[in-house]
């Protein structure tokens, strides 16, 4: 059978941990793992060939952090194709002399992440990190892997680069499996059904999670990715959490009770099964014996028509879903002098506006035939996206700026659109199809707009059979029957909403208005269009382009809500009722009275509007010195934004522009200021021996440097005698640690101990994903940081701050 073949037959396993089973045969701290395809082959040999003889499906190939960052061929150092071709060489030699075991056995490239946070919020351009990926997947693919694995991925948008190069670069199979927290998310904020959407908008074969969590945490985070996805689930977490015992690391869940954990697994919908950290080949067979003769949960089509950001996602079907209009240039003066001129700080504050009053997704039209439109709308898909965690609606009829924003965008995207022209879905559908996104369908076609609703239904057929010839079904379509101005034709209207009715009740399928178009020509025209609106959410409307700042449209939209008893005790519309004031919609404060984008220096940072940043504090030090401007301004804002962060209000990318946006207005402080007042206490912080990861340090570093503290960053891979002399010799009072990986673990102990000898009055503080309160205990930390702003909580009440 093929790998697909066998997945779908029945249950499927898969190896357990490789780089915690590695420092059991000797592997050292810092050391590469993946060196050890070259060093010591027949190890790796041993231990794939013990996981498939325990009854594993298919082993990983031991590659996960074989990328050209590590091995660039320089100075001795192998390449990325060398390693690789080593790695899959060993798996399947363990593969062919493995005794008994499956019949059909399979070798899958394993592919981690690059350790580099990727531009806007890191330095990593995400066209490089795709071809990092690139790199290894065609070195794994020329080797003979059957599949490839991307997985322990914390960010949608660094799996999303993984997943192009493996599609770009292969014809294989592509699992994908992320790391969520306790919350069900990742760093970057994505959930579940987040993810499930971008990753079968970009066609993968598998989808699941792995390691940070133990099996019976992993298990609450299961059931969200079974209600929303129709593939098959893979599950691989740890052996519960580590702790150490006589200076090695060990975990706390044993054989028989992961074994137990993951058979309700296998009952709640996981289809592969296997183990992260801590797991060994004895995990494995009790796996396989817990789960012997079960038949797998059939996968059924969800058919949900959802468009995501990087963290949040909007499902329709339900209630009516609001698309801000106004990043559009048509008859907006202001836009198209903004675009001209690249004000972005004019369309970030457009787009936080809009979100502040109620808007769920944002459409994004840069459309004037004398700019570049591809690099503009690449250039404004990035940066609302930094501000923002609302998905966007991409809206061009060029082509080459279509693909290159779908490509960028972080999450699965609302396309605007397509219409009944062949030309138009030869040009559209196979962008769709290659990148996801759910698709704006115009009922028209050569001939132009029909006059009648049967017209416009029988275009709309149309194009759901072309999309299907694409393999798009008809969730991911949205039908816009075309509001047309009743001042030249008084029926216009019945004839949109006949449509509409008819989009819903014939063809099955979701639709949605540019409402406003309806009132063209006319006085007081939100009136009109209000009205209109009203009668097209009646009618079944699931979606409406319309301006949030509107009071006559938004009255509609939470009358209407509360009248067809889609707003519980009317609380949304009572919230709305007490922000009108005269003929305008404010908004609402956020929880904990997060200020609106206009609201001064504050309201800039909060947002992480840079360049706005640095105008309000320009202006607030005309009437204010310096430390009054951090203070009362600065901090505080940081303060809403870490607060936000930690309720998992705010999201990672959210938290790095404030910080961004805070350290604008920081520099512009500072400029006014003797040097020595500007100076704060001495922070050192460093990534272990061994580990490149330094996301995480890289995160603690922006935001102890916006609360006024002097970082002295070492880098990634630091020996522990470095790290202890620069303690001793910069005589600081803390030192933050950061390790990744399970294998660079026993390095944060090394380091803590000497740092312990040479420099005993330092506080040191460790964190990474596989740290815990009591693993940090056990070495001898003396603060746990599980997220960033724990860290600068910390580092307040080391100085007394």
């Amino acid at each position: 059978m093929t790998l697909l073949e066998c997945i779908n037959s029945g249950m499927f396993y898969l190896d357990g941990g490789t780089g915690s089973v590695l420092q059991g045969m000797g592997l050292q701290p810092g050391e590469l793992p993946e060196l050890w395809n070259l060093t010591r082959p027949e190890d790796i040999i041993t231990l794939g060939r013990s996981y498939y003889e325990a009854g594993s499906h298919m082993i990983c190939s031991n590659t996960f952090g074989a990328n050209a960052l590590k091995y660039d061929g320089r100075d001795g150092r192998p390449t990325v194709e060398t390693v690789v071709t080593a790695a899959v060489n060993c798996a399947q030699k363990a593969r062919d002399t493995a005794v008994g075991g499956q019949r059909d056995k399979f070798v899958a490239l394993d592919i981690g992440p690059l350790g580099r946070m990727l531009e806007p919020l890191g330095d990593l351009p995400f066209e490089a990190a795709v071809s990092l990926f690139a790199e290894t997947v065609r070195a794994g693919a020329a080797a003979g892997a059957d599949c490839v694995l991307i997985e322990t991925m914390n960010d949608a948008y660094e799996t999303k680069a993984a997943v192009l190069a493996a599609k770009e670069n292969c014809d294989l199979p592509v699992l994908v499996s992320n790391v969520y927290d306790e919350t069900g998310k990742l760093m970057t904020g994505a959930t579940p059904e987040v993810m499930a959407a971008m990753l079968e908008g970009l066609g993968v074969d598998v989808i699941g999670a792995n390691c940070s969590l133990g099996p019976a945490q992993m298990l609450k985070v299961l059931p969200r990715l079974a209600a929303c996805t129709s593939r098959p689930i893979l599950m691989k977490p740890n052996a519960g959490m580590p702790r150490e015992v006589d200076g090695e690391t060990r975990y706390d869940v044993g054989p028989e009770e992961f074994a137990a954990l993951m058979a309700e697994m296998a009952r709640c919908g996981a289809r592969l099964i296997g183990g992260c950290c801590g797991t060994t080949p004895d995990y494995i067979r009790a796996v396989g014996k817990a789960t012997a003769g079960m038949t797998p949960v059939p996968l059924t089509e969800k058919h949900r028509s959802v468009v995501t950001s990087y963290a949040r996602s909007v499902e329709f079907g339900s209630r009516p879903v609001l698309i801000g209009e106004r990043i559009n240039p048509t008859g907006k003066k202001k836009c198209k002098e903004a675009l001209r001129s690249h004000d972005m700080g004019y369309i970030l504050n457009e787009a936080i506006t809009q979100e502040d009053r109620g808007a769920r997704i944002l459409d994004v039209n840069v459309g004037l035939p004398e700019i570049d439109e591809p690099a503009v709308l690449t250039d404004c898909v990035r940066e609302i996206q930094a501000v923002t965690a609302l998905p966007l609606q991409l809206d061009t009829s060029d082509p080459v700026a279509m693909e290159r924003a779908m490509r960028v965008y972080n999450g699965k995207p609302m396309i605007n659109s397509v219409n009944g022209k062949a030309e138009s879905m030869d040009a559209v559908f196979p962008l769709v199809k290659k990148y996801g996104g759910l698709v704006v369908c115009l009922t028209l076609d050569e001939n132009g707009i029909p006059d009648t609703a049967a017209e416009r239904l029988a275009i709309a057929r149309r194009i759901v059979e072309r999309a299907g010839e694409y393999g798009i079904g008809k969730e991911d379509l949205i039908f816009d029957p075309l509001a047309m101005a009743i001042s030249s034709d008084s029926g216009a209207a019945m004839v949109t909403l006949d449509t509409v009715r008819l989009l819903k009740t014939e063809l099955g399928v979701h639709t949605m208005l540019g409402v406003s178009n309806v009132s063209f020509g006319l006085p007081n025209r939100d009136f009109i269009t209000a009205g209109f609106f009203t009668l097209a959410m009646q009618n079944g409307l699931d979606a409406a382009i319309m301006n949030p700042s509107s009071t006559e449209m938004m009255k509609a939209y939470h009358a209407y809500l509360a009248l067809t008893g889609q707003d519980a005790n009317c609380v949304e519309y009572i919230d709305f009722a007490r922000n009108i004031v005269a003929d305008t919609v404010t908004a609402a404060p956020a929880a904990g009275g997060t200020p609106g984008a206009g609201d001064g220096l504050r309201g800039a940072i909060i947002h992480g509007l840079r360049e706005e940043a640095a105008r309000a504090a320009r202006q607030s030090l005309e009437s204010a010195d310096g430390l009054t401007v951090i203070n009362e301004q600065i901090v505080p804002a940081l303060d809403v934004v870490g607060q936000g962060f930690e309720a998992k209000t705010m999201f990672l990318p959210q938290l790095l522009m404030a910080a961004e946006a805070a350290k604008a207005a920081f520099d512009e402080v500072r400029a006014t200021m003797p040097a020595g007042d500007a100076a704060g206490p001495a922070v050192i912080l460093a990534t272990v021996k061994g580990d490149i990861h330094d996301i995480g340090k890289n995160i603690v570093k922006v935001l102890l440097e916006n609360y006024g503290y002097r970082v002295i960053d070492l880098g990634r891979d630091v020996p522990p005698e470095t790290i202890a002399r620069a303690a001793v010799e910069q005589d600081v009072r803390l030192v933050g640690l950061s390790a990744l990986m399970t294998t660079t673990v026993p390095a944060m102990g090394e380091t803590i101990a000497l740092i312990r000898q040479v420099k005993p009055d330092c506080k040191i503080a460790v964190g990474g994903a596989v740290l815990t309160q009591e693993y940090a205990d056990m070495i001898g930390a003396d603060q746990y940081g599980k997220t960033a702003m724990e860290m600068v909580r910390y580092a307040e009440e080391v100085f007394g701050n």
